[in-house]
Formats: structure tokens, sequence, C-alpha cells
């Protein structure tokens, strides 16, 4: 009876076999990048059009990410841009439903992975790199990067002081042209309501308090105070004009 079962339960193994190892279908959900591995840091392998069809071949246990092909490519995407058929409905591939969906567990081994599906691609060349994790950066790139963003940042510094030079001293000599000519125009009109004043002063010198005008003897220039001798013009004078 024990090998009877043992005998059984061998050919639901075999059975089942092929159905696991059959990778199951699904769909982008969204144009989505294909990556060399599990994390958006990986480099991108192509882009996934939404509606697509991809071929699941196994998620990892601990984070949404599931091995898949396209169009020949094989690659990484985010559970959460993928889903399948299961009763009739889409669903997100997620851990719940990888049983359901006949998804195994699998587990990102990246020297095996690279070399079988990426040594013609440039960023294989940069595995050494990549072998450390998506996370690990070079400490020598780093201070290069550093530095070169330091020579921008120092670049972009002089630039500015000299554009804020350049402003200050347009708006300087914006300033003096309009203190200028505020002066002038104040001098003038200063000058000018001198002139008038001396006009009317002039006019209202030469009336005396009767109206009647005043000449002075000598053919000088009238000045600030009235000039002597004045003397009245009479109707009969011709040399006075009245």
């Amino acid at each position: 009876m024990k090998k009877f079962i043992l005998r059984v339960a061998a050919v639901c193994a075999l059975l089942a076999a092929p159905a696991l190892a059959e990778a199951a279908e699904g769909f982008a959900t969204a144009n989505v990048n294909m990556r060399s591995g599990p994390s958006t840091r990986y480099p991108a392998v192509s882009m996934i059009p939404a509606g697509e069809s991809v071929e699941i071949h196994g998620c990892l246990a601990d984070l949404p990410w599931c091995d898949v092909s396209f169009y020949g490519g094989r690659g990484w995407v985010a559970g959460r841009y993928v889903q399948a058929d299961y009763r009739r409905n889409r669903v997100y591939v997620e851990p719940r439903y990888y049983r359901p969906l006949g998804i195994p567990t699998v587990v990102f081994q990246f020297d095996s992975y690279w070399d079988r599906n990426y040594r013609g691609r440039d960023f294989y060349r940069d595995r050494d790199r990549w072998r450390r994790g998506p996370d690990w950066v070079d400490d020598r790139r780093d201070r290069r990067d550093w530095e070169r963003q330091r020579e921008r940042d120092r670049r972009d510094w002089e630039r500015d002081r000299r554009q804020e030079q350049r402003d200050w001293e347009r708006r300087k000599r914006e300033e003096e042209w309009r203190r200028d000519g505020e002066w002038k125009r104040e001098r003038t009109e200063r000058t000018e309501r001198s002139e008038r004043s001396e006009r009317e002063e002039r006019r209202s010198w030469e009336r005396g308090s009767d109206g009647v005008r005043v000449r002075q003897d000598d053919n000088g220039f009238y000045e600030g105070a009235r000039p002597v001798p004045m003397v009245r013009c009479r109707v009969d004078d011709p040399y006075c004009e009245n």
C-alpha cells in the first residue's frame, strides 16, 4: 500500500512538473522598463508598452519583482505593473496569487543570470560594479562626480556673480541718468520760475501804485531796487511811454 501511494505521488509530481515549468502569461499595465535586476536602479533592458503580454518565469518571495520574457528579451519587472488572468478577472501579480497562478518563487542569481542574458549588452562590462548590488556606489567614481559637480557649481556661481555685477552697474547708470535728468529738469524749472518772477517784479516795479508807468533818466537797466531819479510821465512828454 505504501509503495502504491509513493508511485501515485511520483506520477502526480511528473504531471505537475510541466505545469510548473511552463511560464505564466501576464500583461503590462503601463509603459514599464524591463530591468536587468529586481530594482529600478539596475540598467534597463527594454521598454514594455502598456497592454503587451509577457511570460512570467517566477517572482521573488520577499520583493514584488518578477522575472519575465518579452520578445526574446529577459529581465525583471515590478509586480505592480503586471497583471494576470485569475478566475475571469485580471489581478496584479502579488505573493498571494503566486500559487494559484502557477508562478514559482525564484531567487536572483546575478552571475548566472547576467552571463546567460546580457553578454552582448553594454552594461555587461560593468558587471563587477553591479554585482555588489544596485545601492553600491564606487567611491572613486563618486568623487569624480563630486569634483565635476563642484566645478559646475563654481562656474555657475561666477557666471551669476558677473551677471549680478552687470545688473548692478546697469541699475547704477540708470539711477545716475534719472537723477541727472531730474536735476536738469529741476534747474530748468527753477530758472524759468526765477525769470518769470523777475519779469513779474519788473512789470510791477515799472508801474506806480496809481498805475502810471515810470522811466529811468539815465537809460540804465532795472535792478533790484527802483532806480533814482525817477520822474512821472506827463501826458505831453514824447519821451515817456505811458
